[in-house]
């Protein structure tokens, strides 16, 4: 039987592939990871995924934008943003029972975790008092609790698991050095700094980032460096493909290559093998046959409803009739 040649950056990704976590990852082992043959780099991200989870299993959550618009941040890809002359209509924040309402909904429809939204620098506490009463609320309905509310201050994190609150997201972005291209009212270190907050009060973290903003795959690998090295690693990581938002400075981004979004994936589901790996933002977008791809690759958890916030997501019908193709099962 003929030996089988294997160049050496084939071998050190499969290496780092392999071995027990956690431990720091280098930009490099993981641009190595990402450099493979696209079909050995879904053969070893299936292979950590089956050790992991049930390879045909996907978890629903729902979002709702419980506060719309007139965002002081001047994020490159939001239509939130202040800064930014998107068309969108500024809204309050909504009502304990709009919310109560879209949660029993969301419940009906499958979901299991029901993500809250605000735009928001970080919540004032007349607003955290509010979203406490919110999370209180949508916990006693039997569903998982999240919310995304921007930069907490001292003592916020701990009001919110007291609440029951069973994850908070605060997303990377993108890699450190092409925050600065993407945001420049605060800092990417600002983010760690709520992540800080968010585990010491004993919640799980929903950390992940956005890609085809026009970064490099270096920038890609640099993002998943600093997922995959937090100590520990998210246990929920959404990864965004970017959806331009008319009046943003990212409305003329150009598509990021589908399969470079795949391996993206992938190399994610290695790199944090017992995190749950969501398909966020732009599924609206992707085809059935680029969905079932991203499962493949490791994928194990979706947004479902019609709505991201601002962006459109694919109806709960379209979704429905892709589990069944591909004989996946809600959970």
């Amino acid at each position: 039987m003929p030996a089988t040649i294997v160049n050496s950056s084939t071998q050190s990704a499969r290496q780092a592939a392999t071995l027990p976590a956690p431990r720091i990852r280098s930009v490099a082992e993981i641009e190595a990871l990402f450099n493979l043959p696209f079909n050995d780099l879904l053969y070893l991200a299936q292979q950590v995924h089956r050790r992991h989870f049930d390879a045909n299993a996907v978890q629903r959550s729902t979002l709702l934008s419980i506060k719309t618009g007139g965002c002081p941040e001047d994020c490159g890809y939001c239509s939130q943003s202040a800064h930014h002359q998107s068309g969108l209509v500024r809204e309050a924040l909504l009502s304990l029972e709009e919310v109560i309402d879209a949660a029993q909904a969301a419940k009906l429809n499958g979901a299991t975790r029901f993500c809250m939204g605000a735009a928001w620098r970080g919540p004032k506490q007349k607003d955290l008092d509010r979203v406490v009463e919110m999370v209180t609320a949508v916990k006693t309905l039997g569903l998982e609790t999240c919310v995304t509310l921007g930069m907490l201050q001292d003592g916020q994190a701990e009001q919110l698991k007291t609440a029951g609150l069973d994850y908070y997201n605060h997303n990377l972005d993108t890699a450190p050095e092409f925050y600065g291209q993407v945001i420049s009212t605060h800092s990417q270190a600002d983010r760690h700094d709520t992540l800080k907050k968010v585990r010491a009060a004993g919640i799980n973290v929903c950390c992940g980032g956005i890609v085809g903003m026009g970064e490099s795959r270096h920038a890609r690998a640099a993002l998943l460096a600093e997922l995959a090295n937090l100590n520990p690693p998210p246990e929920s990581v959404p990864i965004n493909n970017l959806v331009p938002m008319p009046g943003t400075p990212l409305a003329d981004a150009p598509p990021l290559d589908p399969f470079e979004f795949v391996r993206t994936i992938a190399t994610a589901r290695i790199l944090m093998p017992a995190s749950m790996l969501r398909l966020s933002a732009g599924r609206q977008e992707m085809s059935d046959e680029l969905q079932a791809l991203c499962f493949l690759a490791g994928a194990n958890s979706i947004f479902y409803g019609d709505k991201l916030l601002t962006a459109d997501n694919p109806v709960i019908g379209r979704d429905e009739q892709l589990f069944s193709r591909l004989a996946l099962k809600a959970i």
